[in-house]
């Protein structure tokens, strides 16, 4: 009979009560199930008025009752309830990833497609005229064209023969000769992009880079040496000092760098910086009047060609309103601009 009341009695007490005085534990069963045992019952009046005592289970553990969380336990075990740590900042997961700085050596080390480098290089063409037309005003030196500057060197080493025998060195041959050296010089740098890669995006912007240093050096010093910018006379030329003489350095090796980078991309702007082959190309090129149509092989030189003269005229009118150093820095400002665009430019895609 007491067993039948234990049991009566269990079944009448509130969820509340039950949840309140055994804990839980997590389960594979979704359900929460408790691990609580049966407290014992204290003596209670019956229906009848009598008393009526329930023994205890703890003092008699052989009759403990068997309750769903027993058989529970036993059938399953507890499991543990993991919590993840928090996730990490995205930008630190991004920065020390290693397939991402993979993949910005992948895109630096591509070849470009010089068939779309139209824009970088028309560029290169405007900033040669824009460079020489500085030089040539003030010193009568063409930064860019060498072969001015070759002849005049002959030209002073053939006075040493003639009957007069004139062995001074005139300072517009002196400028002529910094020009060439520091051409070649420029142009020596560039086989940098032999190793690297000479059609690789990287090179092209750490060489472009470098013009943009070259220029903005040629800009300091020109502003330093306060000299002018306008020479009226070739004997009286407007850069004499050493400053000056580092300008047109500066300048020449920029052009010279230019020059071979232009070449190894082997397109229709040949060096970008000497008119004469590409005036000559142009001249035998067989669609030279097939104007229904575009032709790379014509039309690309004609580009080099008309900014390489909007360059030098764009300079001349510089020169006029803010001078050589102002107009060379406003030149370190484009180059940078052409620097970036190499970005830009589509990689080449191997042929199916």
């Amino acid at each position: 009979m007491w067993k039948d009341s234990l049991v009566a009695r269990v079944q009448k007490r509130p969820a509340s009560w039950i949840a309140q005085s055994a804990p839980l534990i997590f389960s594979k069963d979704p359900r929460p199930v408790s691990t609580a045992s049966l407290e014992p019952v204290q003596e209670q009046d019956d229906d009848d008025g009598k008393s009526r005592g329930v023994p205890s289970p703890r003092s008699h553990p052989d009759r403990m009752p068997v309750t769903a969380t027993s058989v529970d336990e036993k059938a399953t075990p507890p499991s543990i309830l993991v919590v993840p740590p928090p996730p990490k900042d995205i930008h630190d997961i991004e920065s020390n990833n290693p397939s991402r700085m993979r993949t910005i050596k992948t895109f630096l080390m591509e070849d470009i497609d010089t068939a779309q480098a139209a824009v970088p290089l028309t560029a290169y063409c405007f900033m040669t005229g824009f460079i020489d037309a500085v030089s040539f005003s003030a010193v009568f030196v063409w930064c860019a064209f060498q072969t001015g500057n070759s002849v005049q060197l002959a030209l002073a080493l053939a006075r040493l023969f003639n009957g007069q025998h004139d062995y001074s060195f005139h300072i517009a041959d002196q400028q002529a000769l910094c020009s060439v050296i520091s051409f070649i010089f420029g142009a020596f740098i560039g086989r940098i992009g032999d190793r690297i890669g000479c059609k690789t995006r990287m090179w092209l912007i750490l060489g472009t880079f470098i013009q943009t240093i070259f220029t903005m050096i040629a800009a300091i010093t020109l502003w330093k040496s306060n000299s002018g910018s306008v020479a009226d006379t070739r004997g009286d030329p407007a850069w004499t000092n050493a400053l000056t003489f580092v300008t047109l350095g500066f300048i020449s090796a920029c052009m010279g760098l230019q020059g071979i980078m232009g070449k190894r991309l082997n397109t229709q702007f040949t060096t970008t910086v000497v008119l004469t082959t590409t005036w000559c190309e142009l001249m035998t090129e067989p669609q030279l009047f097939n104007f229904r149509r575009l032709v790379i092989s014509r039309d690309h030189k004609v580009m080099a060609i008309v900014f390489l003269f909007l360059g030098g005229f764009i300079s001349r009118a510089l020169l006029d309103k803010i001078g050589s150093a102002a107009t060379l820095g406003i030149g370190t400002a484009l180059r940078f601009v052409i620097t970036l665009w190499w970005l830009f430019v589509p990689a080449n895609k191997p042929k199916s």
